[in-house]
């Protein structure tokens, strides 16, 4: 474990490094722990894939008094026994088809994969939320299969429609409003993953998982799918 000052009224806990589950299930449970014990000296509290941003509130503390208490907290964490945290599976339709699919092509070509075995394989496994991201709702979930791995893409869209569901790399994730952006987009949620009365603004927490569900054209339009917004 390791604590830097970013400014003032901010640092930052680093827990290890690259992606884990190990490291992900220590960054929740250490989360946990701080925002019960720092209470009011605590202005926000902020995960990712192994490390915490905290923000602290300079009218009860002070820099030296809490890194010293992170440390006292994460040290006594460690030695407790992990008890199981609360968590939530979210299944989330997707339709794959061409209209929203931008670049399956793409996937395919650098997968050598035919398009069901893509699908299947993005599918096929429950992915962790392990940090929220660049725009409120932003979920980044991990890991995917290595058959369906591919990089960003070289030049970013403009707009990518709300609802998008794209590859980064061992990434996948859901657009939940327009925005530019350059991950390979292989389907569509007609659903808002977007909740504004909680605290990451999206309907998934950190250390939740989801799985996505392959809906048909019909399915994905009556729960109010749109395939315009290129």
């Amino acid at each position: 474990m390791q604590v830097e000052m970013l400014n003032e009224q901010s640092c930052i806990v680093y827990l290890g490094e690259g992606v884990s589950e190990t490291i992900a299930e220590q960054v929740l449970h250490s989360s946990r722990a701080l925002r019960e014990k720092l209470g009011e000296q605590l202005i926000d509290l902020v995960p990712s894939y192994n490390s915490i941003l905290v923000y602290f509130d300079l009218q009860h503390t002070d820099r030296f008094q809490i890194i010293s208490q992170i440390k006292h907290i994460l040290s006594d964490n460690e030695n407790m026994p992990k008890v199981s945290a609360s968590s939530s599976e979210i299944e989330i339709p997707v339709y794959y088809g061409d209209e929203v699919a931008l670049d399956m092509n793409d996937i395919i070509q650098h997968s050598s994969l035919s398009r069901s075995e893509v699908i299947d394989a993005h599918m096929g496994k429950s992915y962790r939320v392990y940090a929220m991201g660049f725009s409120p709702g932003f979920s980044y979930l991990g890991s995917l299969c290595e058959s369906i791995q591919i990089p960003r893409k070289s030049t970013p869209r403009l707009k990518v429609p709300a609802g998008s569901v794209g590859l980064a790399d061992d990434q996948t994730a859901i657009y939940p409003s327009e925005t530019p952006g350059g991950w390979q987009i292989i389907g569509r949620t007609p659903i808002s993953v977007l909740d504004w009365e909680s605290e990451t603004l999206a309907k998934v927490s950190v250390g939740d998982s989801v799985r996505f569900v392959a809906i048909d054209k019909d399915t994905y339009l009556s729960l109010g799918g749109d395939l315009g917004g290129v």
